[in-house]
């Protein structure tokens, strides 16, 4: 299993087009061998120390190979909607890792 964590930041005013373009993707994970085991918006008061700008969304999710998640990333149904997230998302960090 792989995990991929990601801090995704908005664009202002774009938070509507953010979640048209996740009503496509997230579904999409199961077709890969992969599962979004959680998806957060933190308020403010939820960071006790932060030395970063603070993301719009956090999501965590578990796929069961690498070649699952880069297949993901390839797929032409998700393909057809990039411009929604390229519209929304001003920057996101990606974080990849396995279970300890």
């Amino acid at each position: 299993m792989i995990y991929i964590t990601q801090l995704i930041y908005i664009k202002p005013g774009q938070e509507k087009v953010f979640d048209e373009f996740e009503s496509v993707a997230i579904p999409l994970i199961a077709k890969y061998n992969g599962k979004l085991l959680f998806r957060l918006r933190p308020s403010d008061e939820s960071y006790i120390v932060s030395q970063i700008e603070n993301p719009y969304e956090i999501h965590l999710v578990e796929f069961g190979t690498q070649q699952d998640f880069e297949d993901f990333m390839k797929d032409e149904e998700r393909k057809k909607f990039l411009n929604l997230k390229e519209q929304s998302i001003k920057s996101s960090v990606l974080f990849k890792g396995t279970k300890l």
